[in-house]
C-alpha cells in the first residue's frame, strides 16, 4: 500500500553510517511500494555547522523537538534511528522528546546495544525503547543483550532485520603483476584497530600483500584531534618497516566508488578493538560483496561468519590476524568456500529484501493502530 514514510536520523550530505542507512532504506523502501513518499528530519551534529550543505531533508537543531514531531506527524509511520552521539542533550535524551510527541506508529531503530550502559544511557534507551511500537535490532546479539540487559515490557515487539547491502553482481580478482589486496574501510578512528592489521604486515612479507586503509577521519574524531590517529598509524608503520605495504586514502568513498574498491579486494580485514559491536555494515557490505572476511570477535562477526564465511581472531592479536590472513590468501579452496557462504547470505542481506521487512512491520503497525482507532470509535 502506497505510504508516506518519516524518517529521523542523520542524512546526507553528513558523512556517517546512519546518513548512509537511512539514505538507503529510504530509497528501496520507495522502490518496495511505487508512489510511496518520505519525509526526512535530518539530525544535525556537533562535528558539523548547523548552515552545512543544503539537503531535501528537514533539518533538526538542537532544542526543535517540535518542529521535528510535526514533520513525522504528517507521515503514516515514523522511523526513527537511535545511536547515542548524535541527539542534542545528557546522552542524547532530547531524542525522547521527539518520541513523546509522536502521534503516529513508531519503528526504532538501535544502532548499539551496550553491555554495561552508565546509567544515563540505560534510562536513555529504555525510555525509547518504551515510546516506540517495535524496536529493530540488527543482529541476534544484540536483540539479547537488550532484553537481558534493559527493562523491556514488549520483548515481543523487538525483531531483528538486518543491515541491508548492495548484493555483489561480479567477483572480481586482484590488478595482474600486483600482491593481494587486503581491505580495511570505514570512518577512521581510535577503536578500529588498524594499528594491529599494520602490526601483522611483517610476518606476511614474502606474500607481499597490499593493506590499503580507506576513508577518512571521522568528522567528531577530527573536530577532536584532526588527524592524530591517522598520522600515529604511519608512524607506526615506518617504525615497523612495512610503509610499503600499507596505503591510505583518505577520501570518502560515494557508492560506486567504494563498491569498485571492494571489488578489488582479495580478503577483508575488521580488525576492531571494541566487544560491543553488534551492528557493523561494513561486515554486512563485505560478505554482500562475497569477500572472504577476517574479524576480531565483536558479536556481529560472531553471528554473520559463524558458518564459515570469514575466520575470527582474538581481539589485539597481531600474529593470530596473520595466521588468518596468511591461510585466505594461500590455503586452496578456503577463499572461494568462503564466497559460496556469503553467497548464501547474500538473498538475506540484500537491501530489497531488508526493505521489505521493513515494509511489512510499517503495514502491520498502520493497521493495527487503524483498528485499535475504530474500537475507541465504537465504545
Amino acid at each position: 500500500m502506497v505510504r508516506t514514510y518519516g524518517f529521523l536520523s542523520t542524512y546526507p550530505p553528513t558523512q556517517c553510517g546512519l546518513a548512509t542507512f537511512t539514505a538507503s532504506l529510504q530509497r528501496h523502501l520507495a522502490a518496495a511500494t511505487p508512489g510511496s513518499r518520505s519525509r526526512v528530519v535530518r539530525v544535525l551534529t556537533d562535528a558539523e555547522p548547523h548552515a552545512a550543505a543544503p539537503s531535501a531533508a528537514h533539518p533538526m537543531r538542537p532544542g526543535a523537538v517540535d518542529a521535528a514531531a510535526e514533520v513525522l506527524n504528517r507521515c503514516d509511520v515514523a522511523v526513527v534511528q537511535h545511536e547515542y552521539g548524535i541527539y542534542a542533550g545528557s546522552d542524547g535524551d532530547e531524542a525522547l522528546g521527539v518520541l513523546a510527541r509522536l502521534r503516529v506508529p513508531v519503528v526504532v531503530v538501535l544502532h548499539t546495544v551496550l553491555t554495561t550502559p552508565t546509567p544515563g544511557q540505560r534510562r536513555v534507551l529504555e525510555a525509547v525503547v518504551d515510546h516506540a511500537d517495535a524496536v529493530v535490532t540488527m543482529s541476534e546479539a544484540a536483540r539479547s543483550r537488550l532484553l537481558a540487559g534493559y527493562a523491556v515490557d514488549r520483548p515481543g515487539e523487538v525483531v531483528v532485520i538486518p543491515h541491508g547491502a548492495v548484493p555483489a553482481d561480479r567477483p572480481a580478482a586482484s590488478a595482474p603483476g600486483r600482491g593481494p589486496l587486503v581491505l580495511t574501510w570505514g570512518l577512521l578512528g581510535r577503536g578500529k584497530g588498524v594499528e594491529w592489521g599494520i602490526a601483522a604486515l611483517a610476518a606476511l612479507r614474502d606474500l607481499k600483500p597490499r593493506y590499503l586503509v580507506a576513508g577518512q577521519t571521522h568528522p567528531k574524531v577530527l573536530a577532536h584531534e584532526g588527524e592524530a590517529y591517522r598520522t600515529h598509524l604511519c608512524e607506526q608503520a615506518a617504525a615497523s618497516g612495512v610503509s610499503d605495504l600499507v596505503e591510505f586514502d583518505p577520501a570518502y568513498l560515494g557508492t560506486e566508488a567504494l563498491a569498485d574498491l571492494v571489488d578489488r579486494a582479495d580478503v577483508v580485514l575488521l580488525p576492531y578493538d571494541s566487544s560491543e559491536q553488534v551492528t557493523s555494515g561494513v561486515l554486512v557490505e563485505a560478505l554482500a560483496a562475497r569477500k572472504p572476511v577476517v574479524a576480531t570477535v565483536f558479536p556481529h562477526a560472531v553471528e554473520l561468519l559463524a558458518d564459515g564465511a570469514g575466520l575470527l581472531v582474538p581481539h589485539r592479536n597481531p600474529a593470530a590476524i596473520a595466521a588468518a590472513l596468511r591461510r585466505v590468501l594461500t590455503e586452496p579452496g578456503l577463499a572461494a568456500g568462503m564466497r559460496d557462504r556469503s553467497a548464501d547470505l547474500g538473498a538475506v542481506l540484500s537491501w530489497p529484501a531488508v526493505a521489505d521487512r521493513y515494509r511489512g512491520l510499517c503495514e502491520n503497525l498502520v493497521a493495527g493502530r487503524l483498528f485499535a482507532d475504530r474500537v475507541a470509535v465504537t465504545r
